[in-house]
C-alpha cells in the first residue's frame, strides 16, 4: 500500500477556456440564426425526411460544434481551439498569474456536448423548435464564459463536486 496520494490534475491557462468559449460562441450564434430560419421552425419539419432533417444547415452546423465538444472531452490538448489558443495567443501574452483545474472546464464541455446533441436528437425525431432552443442555451453558456469568465458547466461541476458526485473519491463507509 502506497501512502502517495493521487497527484492533483495540472494547471490550465484560465484564459485558454475563454478563447474558446468566445469562438464558440460565434459559432452558435450562427447555429441559432440558421435553425431559425431553416427547417426547424418550419410547417415543413414534420412533413421532412430524417435525410431532410439531417441535411438543414443548422443542424449541420450545430452537429459540427458537437464533434468539436466530444473533441474537446476526449482530448482537450488537441482539441482545435485549444491548440489555437496555445500556438497562437498564448505565447503574446504574459504568464497567467493563477492556473485552473481542468477538470470543470471538461466537464463543461461535455454539457455543451449534452445540450447541443439533445437538440440534434429532437430536431432528427421532428421536435419543432428543439435545434434553435439547443443552439441557444449553449450560446448563452459559451457567451457568459467568454464575455464574463462566468462557466456555467465549471459551477455544475463544483456543485456536483460538493456533493461528493464527482471529482472526489468517496469516504469509504
Amino acid at each position: 500500500m502506497s501512502d502517495r496520494t493521487p497527484a492533483a490534475p495540472r494547471g490550465i491557462d484560465p484564459r485558454g477556456p475563454r478563447f474558446a468559449a468566445g469562438i464558440t460562441a460565434l459559432l452558435l450564434l450562427v447555429a441559432v440564426f440558421l435553425g431559425l430560419t431553416g427547417l426547424s421552425t418550419s410547417d415543413a419539419l414534420g412533413a421532412a425526411t430524417v435525410a431532410e432533417r439531417a441535411a438543414d444547415p443548422g443542424f449541420l452546423l450545430l452537429l459540427v460544434i458537437a464533434l468539436l465538444f466530444l473533441w474537446s472531452v476526449l482530448s482537450p490538448r488537441t482539441a482545435p481551439w485549444g491548440a489555437l489558443y496555445r500556438a497562437a495567443v498564448q505565447p503574446r501574452l504574459a504568464p497567467p498569474a493563477e492556473l485552473e483545474d481542468p477538470r470543470p472546464p471538461r466537464f463543461a464541455q461535455g454539457v455543451g456536448l449534452l445540450v447541443s446533441s439533445v437538440g440534434l436528437i429532437l430536431h432528427l425525431l421532428g421536435v419543432p423548435w428543439a435545434l434553435p432552443v439547443a443552439a441557444a442555451a449553449a450560446f448563452i453558456a459559451a457567451f457568459l464564459n467568454a464575455a464574463f469568465g462566468l462557466c456555467l458547466g465549471c459551477q455544475l461541476y463544483l456543485l456536483l463536486q460538493r456533493a461528493g458526485l464527482v471529482g472526489r473519491e468517496r469516504a469509504a463507509v
